[in-house]
């Protein structure tokens, strides 16, 4: 399974390198007002990096949430569980 997984980095890693070799033009970002320029290849990367910072975020509060729900009841309370 771990040789499986090195594949996915080692084809994710190929493919990012191209990605960045291919499209070094610059591109300009407007964002409230402010504008940014640099290379397509940062800015995927940031994109990237928001998007794994957010999706660890979510992951997290679901499973403080899923934990919270299946905690043992409050004395008197119904469980499902027993």
């Amino acid at each position: 399974m771990r040789g499986l997984y090195f594949l996915f980095l080692l084809a994710f890693s190929g493919a990012s390198g191209l990605l960045a070799y291919e499209n070094q033009q610059e591109v300009t970002l407007t964002v409230f007002k402010s504008t940014f320029t640099t290379n397509v290849p940062i800015l995927v990367g940031l994109t990237y990096l928001a998007g794994m910072l957010s999706g660890w975020t979510v992951v997290g509060i679901l499973r403080r949430s899923l934990h919270r729900v299946l905690q043992d009841p409050l004395p008197g309370e119904y469980s499902r569980t027993r």
